[in-house]
This record gives structure tokens, C-alpha cells and sequence, in this order.
């Protein structure tokens, strides 16, 4: 193991900085037993990607697998509310292995296809040039709070037909939920009560669209029990899921970048000479240089042989380190560093195999619509705070700025 290495997952410096940390453990260890928090932790691109495409020896069903308390530990009294919790995510189609798991997310498949999500590129480019109309003159900008958050969650609300006049409402209620995979002690309640008020709002929505679809995001999941595919518990989950899942990642895709290109303003400076033609290239370099997700989990169905001697048990959990396996230097020449005509780029901000990032296209032309506006808007950015006191979400998932504020040319 490396010198000083530790399984703290949440010390301050594998949160700030997870590629220093992983990329540690990664060169002596790429899969490796956390003590701490009880679980595998693969941190090699070819481990990574064999995991992924290994569904049958590594499940997608942790809600109904896994059945070991929460880790880090939550107070003895959340703990009911934590077999809430577990119900809720079980009913999400994500959470499903093999034909069922096809078959549930078949129910939304073609609302994301390339082809479907370029109908919704003009409303994108007309979003993020609104936004950027009331923020170019200001000379500065909180990326996360002025301009990533209120276009993704713009994007997905108008997607699922949330009415205008709730959206804030809507907004505020799912902030509630992006603590899960942190290590707060009241995060289950926190988490069940925003799951609870989300839910309440959504359900007469619902159940109208069942009555009465629509062709928005929404009455296609209520489809999904016209069908007979989803249940009404999962119709909700579902519906919660993409509305939160929709744009939180997003937002981290475009604050990540624009942190990125503040960092590294050579390649703004390319990107800005003609974005038509680098912006495809330059969102996949963001997506691989600072992927919105740090990791995914998966519960193991059965012992299995890692290599140099390691067997995951079977009931293990395992957590996949997608920060790690985007910066492996057996894979990506120049890892740490930033390159927008980098090509082929095969990271796995998605994931890989058959449970791919369901929203990766709309991700794509979300950040391409995005950063290409800003290039064709503005010279630069300059950090107006040290990047060392950058604030992350304290998650082992998600890799996302609390604030961004840059000082804009």
C-alpha cells in the first residue's frame, strides 16, 4: 500500500482531491479491501469496465441485496426510516438486473435516443442563451447557482411538463436529496423527507397523466404502467428519479468544465477559436477530466476471482471509482492533463455495458450547447476564490462544486 494511505473516503483531501487519492491506491492497489467502510474499491480502468460488464457476478440491485446497515453510520433511530428508503430505491428501474432491468428501462428508452434528444436542442440553446443574456454584462458569475443549476433544472422540468409556476418549489424540495452518499449523520432523514414531499407533489400528477398521457418525459413513465411494466410506487420512483438525476449531474458536467477551463486556459482559448468544430471533442475531454460521478456501487452475487490473489465474497460491496479509471495512465496518455482534441476517448463517466447512463445524450447536448456559448461569449475565467478553499458536496459519489464564483472577460 502506499505510505500514509487510509480508508477515510471522506477526509478532506480525497474529496477535494479524489484523482491524487485514488490514483495512490490505484498504482499499489487496484482493487482493494476499504476496512474502514466495508467494501471493494476498483480503482483500474480494466478492472472498472470488467466489473461493469460482469452484471451477472456484480448486481445493480443493492436496495434488495444489500442488506448490511449504512456505512458510514446513521443514528439507531433513522434506521426505519432507512427501510423506507431502501423500499424507494428497489422500485427504480436502475435497481434491476437482466430481463427485468430491460424491460423497465425499455418503458424510457426512446424518450433518450440521439435522435429524440435532438429535437430538444433549440430549447436547450434557447435556455442557455437566456441565462447568459442576464449574466454576460455582469463581469462575474456563480457557475453552479447563476447558470448550471437553472439550466439543467430548466431542461428536465420542461421535459417531465412541470408547471413554470411550480418549478421552484419542485427545485428546493429535490435539493433536499443529494446527501445520500455523503456521510452526515442525518442524511437518511434528510434524504426520506425530501423522497416523502417530492412524492406527495408528483402523485396527482401522476395519476392524472395515467388517465390522460401527454407526450412529455412524465406521461411516458406513466405509460410504463398503462403497460403493465411499472407499478404506480414505481411509475413515482422512476419519475423522481430522472427529475433529480437529470439535472444534478449535469450542473457538476458544467461547473466541473468551466473549472477546468479557468484552470487550464489554453484549451478555452482553442475551444473558443472555432467551437463548432472542437465542442463535441472538448465535452468528452470535461466528461473524462472531472466526471460529474466519482464512483458507482454493486453488490457481488457470488465469490469472485479479482487476480493477484483477491476473491470478492459474495453479499460484498463493491464501488466502482470512475474518477480513478478516467485518469489511468494505462489507458490515457497524459491523464492529469487537460485536452480537448483528445480522440479516441474512451472514459467511463457513463458507466459501461447494459446499465450505459440512461441520460447520457441529453447530458452530451446539454454541455455542448453550454460550453460552446460560453466560448463564443467570453475570453475567460478567473477564480475569485483560492482553489484549494473550493467547497465540494462531501459524497463518495458525486463530484459536485458547491459554488463556483468566476470573474468573467
Amino acid at each position: 500500500m502506499p505510505a500514509n494511505f487510509h480508508d477515510d473516503l471522506f477526509a478532506a483531501e480525497a474529496i477535494r482531491d479524489p484523482y491524487g487519492y485514488f490514483g495512490a491506491l490505484r498504482s499499489e492497489a487496484p482493487v482493494h479491501w476499504n476496512e474502514q467502510y466495508q467494501m471493494w474499491v476498483v480503482t483500474s480502468y480494466e478492472r472498472l469496465v470488467w466489473t461493469a460488464r460482469h452484471p451477472e457476478y456484480f448486481s445493480s440491485e443493492v436496495a434488495l441485496r444489500d442488506n448490511k446497515p449504512p456505512s458510514p453510520t446513521i443514528p439507531e433511530e433513522d434506521m426505519e426510516l432507512f427501510g423506507a428508503v431502501r423500499n424507494w430505491a428497489a422500485a427504480r428501474f436502475t435497481q434491476n438486473d437482466g430481463a427485468k432491468h430491460k424491460e423497465k428501462r425499455k418503458v424510457v428508452h426512446g424518450y433518450f435516443t440521439p435522435k429524440a434528444m435532438e429535437t430538444w436542442r433549440p430549447l436547450v440553446r434557447q435556455t442557455v442563451n437566456d441565462l447568459l443574456d442576464d449574466l454576460q454584462g455582469a463581469g462575474r458569475m456563480d457557475v453552479m447557482h447563476d447558470f448550471a443549476t437553472p439550466l439543467t433544472y430548466t431542461i428536465i422540468a420542461g421535459l417531465m411538463d412541470i408547471p413554470p409556476s411550480d418549478r421552484a418549489f419542485v427545485k428546493e424540495l429535490c435539493g433536499q436529496m443529494c446527501g445520500l452518499d455523503g456521510n452526515q449523520p442525518d442524511r437518511i432523514r434528510m434524504y426520506a423527507e425530501g423522497v416523502q414531499a417530492v412524492t406527495d407533489y408528483l402523485a396527482p400528477i401522476v395519476a392524472e397523466r395515467v388517465r390522460d398521457p401527454g407526450d412529455d418525459l412524465l406521461s411516458v413513465i406513466c405509460k410504463g404502467e398503462i403497460m403493465g411494466a411499472y407499478t404506480r410506487d414505481e411509475v413515482l420512483a422512476n419519475a423522481l428519479l430522472l427529475l433529480v438525476a437529470g439535472h444534478e449531474t449535469t450542473n457538476d458536467l458544467i461547473s466541473n468544465g468551466v473549472l477546468a477551463f479557468a484552470q487550464h486556459s489554453d484549451q478555452f482559448d482553442l475551444l473558443r477559436t472555432d467551437p463548432d468544430a472542437h465542442i463535441v471533442n472538448a465535452v468528452e475531454e470535461v466528461l473524462r477530466y472531472d466526471s460529474p460521478l466519482k464512483s458507482i456501487q454493486r453488490i457481488a452475487t457470488q465469490d469472485v476471482d479479482m487476480g493477484d490473489g483477491q476473491t470478492v465474497g459474495k453479499d460484498d460491496r463493491v464501488r466502482w471509482v470512475i474518477s480513478s479509471a478516467n485518469r489511468d495512465p494505462e489507458v490515457f496518455e497524459d491523464p492529469n492533463g487537460l485536452d480537448i482534441t483528445r480522440n479516441p476517448n474512451p472514459h467511463v463517466s457513463f458507466g459501461s455495458g447494459v446499465h450505459h447512463c440512461l441520460g447520457a445524450t441529453l447530458a452530451r447536448l446539454e454541455g455542448q450547447e453550454a460550453f460552446a456559448e460560453l466560448a463564443r461569449r467570453f475570453e475567460g475565467f478567473e477564480l475569485e476564490t483560492d482553489p484549494n478553499e473550493l467547497e465540494y458536496l462531501p459524497s463518495v459519489g458525486q463530484r459536485t462544486l458547491l459554488n463556483l464564483p468566476v470573474a468573467t472577460r
